[in-house]
């Protein structure tokens, strides 16, 4: 059971907030996010993102069971800022996540043991204000499929606004990943970058 690490957001919305709701129904299919205080908004991704991201989904599918689940564009509430929310592609989460929500179809970051991020045409977002974002939301693992450099990120034990272990995983390596997942995962570098590349 998960234990509440954010306090529930405040019941009047933003001009912010506002301003994504407006996005989110006048961009259908865009990813609509605020980090860091900055709305943040990203097109449809391509079709190998897509498809990267199914083949994750059955990676992963070990964790999906009666502990903890795994779950596609979960929003998760930021504790950074006010009105600060992301979207991950996949997550690992707590099962019991349903009793966390917290406003907007996002969840305490309490709930996460994983985020996973592949990159598009958002890559310095997955790669630095996602980074500090998820770090201070003390989200155990953040996962990043670097399409751009053709290699896999896994950071590490969150520490203030960043991660202290952060590994580089090239083709041609295997990498497991925390048993704090809830079940055991091992993904094929090689294999996950072929399928994503654009």
């Amino acid at each position: 059971m998960s234990a509440a690490a954010v306090e529930h957001p405040h019941d009047g919305k933003s001009a912010l907030l506002r301003e994504a709701e407006r996005l989110a129904e006048k961009l259908p299919g865009y990813r609509i996010e605020i980090i860091g205080g900055e709305l943040t908004v990203t097109p449809p991704a391509d079709g190998p993102h897509a498809d990267s991201l199914t083949d994750l989904t059955f990676a992963f599918a070990p964790a999906h069971g009666a502990e903890t689940r795994v779950a596609q564009a979960m929003g998760v509430w930021l504790p950074d800022g006010p009105e600060d929310y992301a979207v991950p592609d996949l997550a690992v989460v707590d099962a019991d996540y349903r009793d966390h929500l917290l406003s907007d179809n996002c969840y305490d970051p309490a709930v996460f043991r994983m985020v996973l991020e592949v990159t598009s045409s958002n890559y310095a977002t997955d790669l630095k204000k996602k980074v500090a974002a998820y770090a201070i939301a003390k989200i155990p693992v953040y996962v990043v499929i670097d399409r751009k450099k053709d290699r896999v990120h896994v950071l590490t034990d969150p520490f203030a606004n960043e991660y202290r272990c952060h590994r580089v995983h090239a083709p041609g390596q295997q990498l497991t990943l925390p048993e704090s997942l809830g079940a055991e995962i091992t993904l094929d570098v090689a294999a996950i970058l072929d399928v994503a590349r654009p």
